[in-house]
């Protein structure tokens, strides 16, 4: 294999310490950085824009278990309403509070946006996760920036795990009745 650089000559690669001389050719061969300067970054992946309705929010759909949550997102001072109600007295365990405000912590947020959601289905648990979902996705469609660190955390991916169904024969999903042996 040969390749010719900038001055006409012909490589020849043979071995790596071949290769190494055919890249530093190329590279030479490309815009030239002077000692004091930095080259220019590569290109990134390109941002989604930003999605927002007319009011300036940003809207998402979250979903955990059998619950459904509508979130809107806006800059504020960070209240979260659930269901017209406030989010201590919706989500009176401290830990379902935690489990809402995990989004903004791990983007470095809190207190930075006002939330509104309404929720449907299921238990508080599963509603409180459906309110996580739906404000990682909308905080990832307002500053679009987040998305990887949102994404890292693991909180766009919806948690597909939903209760068994009960089988025919069986107690419950997968017990079994009382086993009589007379």
């Amino acid at each position: 294999m040969t390749d010719e650089n900038k001055s006409g000559e012909t490589n020849s690669v043979n071995d790596l310490a071949d290769i190494k001389n055919v890249t530093g050719a190329v590279a030479d061969a490309g815009t030239e950085v002077e000692a004091g300067e930095v080259a220019p970054a590569a290109p990134t992946a390109p941002l989604r824009e930003q999605e927002l309705d007319a009011q300036g929010r940003a809207y998402a759909t979250g979903r955990r278990k059998d619950a459904v949550a509508r979130v809107w997102i806006k800059p504020g001072t960070g209240k979260v309403t659930v269901n017209g109600r406030d989010q201590e007295v919706y989500f009176a365990r401290p830990t379902l509070r935690l489990v809402i405000n995990q989004p903004f912590a791990i983007s470095e947020r809190e207190g930075q946006y006002d939330v509104v959601a309404t929720v449907s289905g299921g238990g508080l648990s599963g509603q409180a996760g459906a309110v996580k979902h739906g404000i990682s996705q909308a905080l990832s469609k307002f500053e679009p920036a987040l998305r990887g660190t949102i994404k890292a955390a693991g909180f766009l991916t919806r948690d597909s795990r939903v209760v068994e169904r009960k089988k025919y024969g069986r107690a419950k999903a997968r017990k079994s009745f009382q086993f009589s042996k007379r």
